[in-house]
């Protein structure tokens, strides 16, 4: 029995010597800390509080996205591309002959990789409609067309216009036919990547010209020659519109409703290239 009650009083005493020693190291050494958010507050038994910024765990929750805009602007847009017409001309036809008379199809022909087409939109403007996929697309600017003739002996007289084969033009460099439009696109554009700045979609429309400048130009050797009249081209020009964006590729094109001349010929201008801009 006297073993038993000095055992448990060892126990008790040694117990006792542990819990005093445990407390002793709280009160120097343990600290108190509470998680707010990334905010760290170390509450020490001294009484002093310390703040700390959890740094890592703040810059792992910020993560920024292309937010688009309800109305976004480009400026000064440049397309590059090929000029050409859709010929449907009977030339067997009174009309026609008295029009163009000698001429055929293969007389009238151009060249279809030298005749070009340079757009230079002043600004495009998209308007969000949808959640920014669907969106309605205008702009302002400059249509410049060049058909190259392959027969340089094509000659565009004035007053009234009369289209000949003149063998004077027969030892011509260049032989074209300029015309330049005031344009006004309108376009419903589908973006099917919103989140970015760069991504992918398509636009069609219509666009609404006017004939500002026409002239044919001819080049024999160093001799330039420019001769201004509107050569009976429809004042206006319709026409339909379209672009597909392809990430940093734009394409566009478009074709006209009717043939580019008042009367005469019936050749309907379409244009095609790339587009280039921010």
């Amino acid at each position: 029995m006297k073993r038993i009650f000095t055992l448990g009083m060892i126990l008790c005493t040694a117990l006792m010597g542990f819990a005093q020693t445990d407390t002793t190291g709280k009160q120097n050494n343990e600290v108190d800390t509470i998680k707010v958010g990334g905010m760290i507050i170390i509450r020490k038994h001294n009484g002093e509080n310390e703040i700390t910024h959890n740094k890592k765990e703040k810059s792992e929750t910020h993560h920024y996205h292309y937010k688009s805009s309800n109305l976004s602007t480009n400026w000064w847009i440049i397309d590059f591309g090929f000029s050409n017409y859709n010929e449907q001309t009977n030339y067997s036809s009174s009309e026609a002959q008295s029009f163009a008379p000698g001429t055929s199809k293969e007389s009238l022909k151009i060249k279809t990789w030298k005749s070009r087409n340079m757009n230079i939109w002043l600004f495009m403007q998209r308007l969000n409609m949808i959640q920014h996929v669907v969106n309605l697309k205008y702009g302002f600017g400059l249509e410049l067309n060049n058909y190259f003739y392959d027969d340089v002996r094509v000659h565009l007289y004035r007053n009234p216009t009369i289209i000949k084969m003149d063998t004077a033009f027969a030892s011509l460099d260049k032989n074209k036919l300029a015309a330049d439009y005031l344009t006004v696109p309108m376009m419903i554009n589908f973006n099917f990547t919103p989140d970015r700045s760069r991504g992918f979609g398509v636009s069609f429309g219509v666009s609404a010209g006017f004939l500002y400048s026409a002239r044919q130009k001819v080049k024999n050797g160093g001799d330039v020659s420019k001769t201004h009249d509107d050569f009976d081209l429809r004042e206006w020009k319709i026409s339909y519109i379209g672009e597909i964006l392809l990430g940093p590729v734009k394409l566009y094109g478009s074709y006209a409703t009717q043939s580019m001349w008042e009367k005469g010929l019936d050749q309907t201008p379409y244009t095609v290239g790339l587009r280039f801009s921010y």
